[in-house]
Formats: C-alpha cells, sequence, structure tokens
C-alpha cells in the first residue's frame, strides 16, 4: 500500500519528528540526533546570484587590479562554502537576456563591468568552474529562462536585444519583457542557449530558473499564439504543454551533448494542494503552469529544487510531497534562508533548522539555501551552526544511477611518502568504462580497515589528480584508501595502502616471495590483530617495504574472497 506524503507527515508529526506550529517552546528545544547525523551521500548547495551583483560580484572588473580583486572575491566566497562542507554551487550565468560568459548569442551582464555587452577581460564562467572543481565542488549553470528584463533594459540593449531581433517570440507584461513559451521557436532558443553553454564548459549541471508563466499569468497577452498554435487545447493545458516542451527540449539537448551534465530546475515550491492542505493561491501546477512532477515521471529532469520557501504547514507536507513524486530523481527542497534577514522577514534559525532536520529524518537527499549571501553573513548564526553542526562531515553528491549505474574500476598503486613537513599520497589513475576522466575521494582513519560508509572519514572529495600532499602534522597516525568516482557520480571499491608511511626514512626491503597457487586472484594482509592492512591481486611478489614491523599474515584467496592458504611472515 502506498504511504502518501499526507499520512507520512502525520506520522512525522505523531513521533515529534515535527515542530507543533502553536509551541514556539517545543520549536526552541527541537532536536533530532537521528536525523542530524551527516548521510554520505546528500547535495549541499547554495545559489550564488549574480543578478544586480546580489551575490557576487560586488567590485566591477575596469582595470587589471579590479578584475583580480572581483575574482578573488569569489575565490573567499567558495573558500568558506567549502569550509562548511557545502558540494554545490548554482551559479546565476543567465539573468535577462544576457550572459556571465562571452556568448555567441548573447551580451556579457552589466553586473561585471557596469556596462552591458563589455567584457570583464576573463571568462568568469570558466574561471569559477575552475575554482569550484580545485576544491572539489559541483557547478551548475543557473539559467533564467522565460524573463527577457524591462522596457529600460531593452532599451539599453538596443539593437543587441533579443526583443529588437526577434519581436515575434516575445511579448510585454506588465512593462518587462518575455520570451513566449506559445511560440515553437522559444524552446529552439533556449535549447541553443544552454547547448552553448555546455559544449563550451566543464558544467556539473543546468539548473533552470523560471522556467514558467509570469506572476499573474491569467492576464498574459497570449492569445495570438493560443489562437495559432493552440490545436483547441484548453488554455491552462496548452501553457503546462509549452512549458514541458521547453524543458524536453533542454533535457534531450544537454545529453546528446554530455548525458553526464545533470539538468534540473526550481519550480514554485508547492506543486499543487495536497490533501488537507491548500497552496493558498500560490503553486506550480495551477497558477504559473509548471507541470513539474510530470518532467520527474517522465525523466527530463536529474535535480530538481523546490523553492520550498515556507515555513511549518506551509513547508512540510509540500516538501514530501515532492519526495513522493520524485520518480527515482534526486528532488531536494530550497530553503529560503534571506527570510533570516529583519529586512526580509521574521525566521528564526530554529525554523530553517527544523527544515534541515526535518528533510533528514525523511530521508530527502539533500538541501538548497537562498542565497549565498544569507549564509555567508552569518545570518542569525547559520553559517557556524551549518559548519560545526549540520555539515561537520563532509558529504558526497547523490550519483545518477538512472543514467548510468557501473562504478569505475578501483584505483590502485597508493603509496604514502615523507617529503619535508609533508605526507605525499600518489596512486595509480582508474578507469572508467564512459571514457571519461574519473576523480577520486580519499578516506582517513586510525582504523587499518577504513569504513567508507561513514562520512566522518572522508577527507577530500573529487580530487582530479592522483597526487595530494596533506600537512604531516595533521595526518600523524592515519591510514588511507581512494576510491575513483565516475562523471555519473558512482564510486568505485577502495585502493587501501599497505601503511601511511609517517617515517621519514623507509629503508628499502626486497618482496616477499609468494608460493604458486594458480586458483588465487587476490591476497589479503592481515596484522595479529585480524586487521586488514591491505587487499590487491594475486602477485607472488609482495611489496612489504611499507609495512610496519611486526608480524602478518597473507592470505591467498580466490575471486570470491575464499581462503586458498595463509601464510605467516615477519617484517
Amino acid at each position: 500500500m502506498r504511504f502518501s506524503s499526507i499520512n507520512l507527515f502525520f506520522a512525522l508529526l505523531s513521533c515529534g519528528l515535527l515542530p507543533v506550529q502553536h509551541s514556539r517552546a517545543q520549536c526552541d528545544t527541537y532536536s533530532l540526533s537521528a536525523a542530524s547525523c551527516s548521510p554520505k551521500y546528500e547535495t549541499r548547495a547554495v545559489w550564488l546570484t549574480t543578478l544586480s551583483g546580489l551575490d557576487w560580484p560586488r567590485t566591477k572588473a575596469v582595470s587589471a587590479t579590479s578584475r583580480q580583486m572581483q575574482q578573488a572575491e569569489l575565490c573567499r566566497q567558495l573558500d568558506s562554502l567549502k569550509a562548511a562542507n557545502f558540494n554545490t554551487i548554482l551559479l546565476q550565468v543567465r539573468s535577462r537576456d544576457n550572459a556571465l560568459y562571452p556568448s555567441g548569442q548573447e551580451v556579457f551582464t552589466d553586473v561585471l563591468t557596469g556596462t552591458p555587452g563589455k567584457s570583464p577581460g576573463y571568462d568568469p564562467l570558466a574561471f569559477a568552474i575552475r575554482e569550484c572543481h580545485k576544491r572539489g565542488m559541483e557547478l551548475h549553470a543557473w539559467v533564467v529562462a522565460i524573463p527577457l528584463g524591462s522596457d529600460k533594459q531593452s532599451k539599453e540593449l538596443g539593437a543587441r536585444s533579443f526583443v529588437r531581433k526577434h519581436p515575434e517570440m516575445c511579448i510585454r507584461f506588465r512593462r518587462n519583457w518575455y520570451l513566449d513559451p506559445g511560440h515553437p521557436q522559444t524552446k529552439t532558443h533556449l535549447a541553443g542557449i544552454v547547448k552553448e553553454i555546455v559544449e563550451r564548459y566543464d558544467v556539473d549541471g543546468i539548473n533552470l530558473d523560471y522556467i514558467r508563466y509570469p506572476d499573474h499569468p491569467k492576464r498574459f497577452p497570449d492569445q495570438r499564439s493560443y489562437r495559432k498554435y493552440g490545436q483547441g487545447k484548453d488554455l491552462a493545458q496548452w501553457r503546462r504543454d509549452n512549458i514541458t516542451a521547453i524543458v524536453r527540449e533542454i533535457y534531450q539537448t544537454v545529453k546528446a551533448v554530455k548525458p553526464w551534465v545533470k539538468v534540473g530546475s526550481s519550480p514554485v515550491g508547492k506543486y499543487r494542494d495536497v490533501a488537507r492542505y491548500s497552496s493558498r493561491g500560490w503553486n506550480a501546477y495551477n497558477v504559473v503552469y509548471q507541470d513539474a512532477q510530470q518532467w520527474l515521471k517522465e525523466g527530463i529532469q536529474d535535480l530538481v529544487l523546490p523553492m520550498a520557501y515556507f515555513r511549518e504547514n506551509s513547508f512540510y507536507p509540500f516538501v514530501l510531497d515532492w519526495q513522493e513524486n520524485a520518480c527515482g530523481r534526486t528532488v531536494v527542497p530550497g530553503l529560503g534562508v534571506y527570510f533570516l534577514d529583519p529586512s526580509e522577514g521574521d525566521w528564526t534559525l530554529q525554523d530553517v533548522l527544523q527544515q534541515i532536520y526535518f528533510t533528514r529524518s525523511a530521508g530527502i537527499p539533500g538541501q538548497a539555501y537562498f542565497r549565498t549571501r544569507f549564509v555567508l553573513d552569518n545570518t542569525q548564526g547559520l553559517y557556524d551552526r551549518l559548519k560545526q553542526e549540520v555539515y561537520a562531515c563532509p558529504a558526497l553528491v547523490p550519483p545518477m544511477t538512472w543514467q548510468d549505474s557501473i562504478a569505475p574500476a578501483s584505483p590502485d598503486g597508493l603509496h604514502t611518502e615523507v617529503k619535508a613537513d609533508s605526507l605525499v599520497l600518489t596512486w595509480h589513475p582508474a578507469t572508467d568504462d564512459s571514457g571519461q576522466p574519473v576523480r577520486y575521494n580519499l578516506y582517513a582513519s586510525r582504523q587499518r580497515t577504513i569504513d567508507t560508509n561513514d562520512p566522518h572519514n572522508l577527507k577530500c572529495t573529487y580530487l582530479y589528480g592522483t597526487r595530494l600532499a596533506l600537512p604531516l602534522d595533521e595526518v600523524q597516525g592515519l591510514h588511507f584508501t581512494v576510491t575513483a568516482v565516475d562523471v555519473y557520480g558512482n564510486e568505485s571499491p577502495t585502493a587501501q595502502s599497505p601503511r601511511p608511511s609517517h617515517h621519514r626514512h623507509a629503508s628499502p626491503v626486497a618482496p616477499l616471495k609468494l608460493p604458486e597457487c594458480p586458483s588465487a586472484t587476490q591476497m589479503t594482509v592481515k596484522d595479529l590483530y585480524g586487521r586488514e592492512v591491505w587487499h590487491g591481486d594475486y602477485d607472488r611478489r609482495l611489496p612489504i617495504t611499507d609495512l610496519a614491523p611486526g608480524v602478518y599474515d597473507v592470505i591467498l584467496q580466490d575471486k570470491d574472497r575464499h581462503t586458498l592458504r595463509r601464510i605467516r611472515f615477519t617484517r
């Protein structure tokens, strides 16, 4: 029997896992130890707004010095987000008929230099991708779809504006210009913009924003398009079909170029009314013609981030409704943390923490925050709580198993060496059946056998090379293992080092010669306490230089890890 979202809502409420709306005292003491445990896989995203420079950039790039200041500003933000274990940046690369990158279709946004169409002297999107990847974070290109800007903005662009170039595809509504979702070429135009981004840049995802009709769309003057293209459909359904057709075109376009790039959207936070709870006149399906749950059902979305900027009974049942209709894809609610600012709303920090712990208790794979400034400004202590408590451990982005579920080969040859004041780890590159490069995760523990399911053991995530230097004073007594991650997020088995060698001068020791064992395919080395210190393919020559002095057993095994022979030796 299907357990509906509303039933789950009342079940959690009855178990005390949801705050009671009328009890502020209860809300203030809300905690859930089980839910607060960091999962290994969790999307932790922020929207980084460039419209009007709200989050970035504050500095205009009009000289070499100011360009460096603009770049440094972004790096500081990324450093802070990395320190709090965020793993996904939603960078606004298109806001209103403009681009944050050198585009063949649209002009440079004026937020970079103060002048529409003027280059800042570098490629901001390429720079941001590079800096995110250095820090093991994904970058998703946030694309505002339908709005084209105000009358004033369109006038400033003159002949370069899309309104001037293609008036047949544009509609003026309330002193603003919009693409006409009902015009057949609109989906082609937007898909072309996204294709340019995906072809030219190593983005990890596309996030579609305002992929809907404008507010109060009943007055939206699209009668001409409806008469020409409506084909006798109900107006509301025709509009929903128009938006869905745009989403489908973009999804298929991206997947044809790079199938590993996530395609997602940020729909209105309430899909439609749910049992016993009204959306109060604001929802995706009925009001702005966004049938986002149909997109999930059709499989034309990988990551949906509903803008659930509400509290209490306007949040919990609607978020559960999204989860129930995720259809195996990743659905992560957006949290309206801007309401923590007194100039924006009256939320308390506890309101946000309740939402975070609730999503974990309900098995929802992450959170997204609107927007970056209110996180990094530590509004009401939010950043501190995230860094010290909620996101104290790193997390991996949930894999796209519906696109590809085959993990890459394990990296091997993990080696540790002390150089100066650093411990240098190197390993052999791993390969993947996709033919695309892989990234690596480094795990560390004081236990010889490292539990890679425990996020506390995640030391570094999404490394792009096969060499890493760590400060020696931070890794004393630690053991290490490495895994490979493909472009879809699938993780390989581990490649464990024989020992984290912290000795500055390890004398080479001849390999241990093992007997022939025709049925053996792999072998495991254990210490006298039975702790696994190494596992790998069977070879008659076992390197033991990196083993600490002591007595060990090497166990020869078949492909199913059944013991064939056990040999004891002393190092």
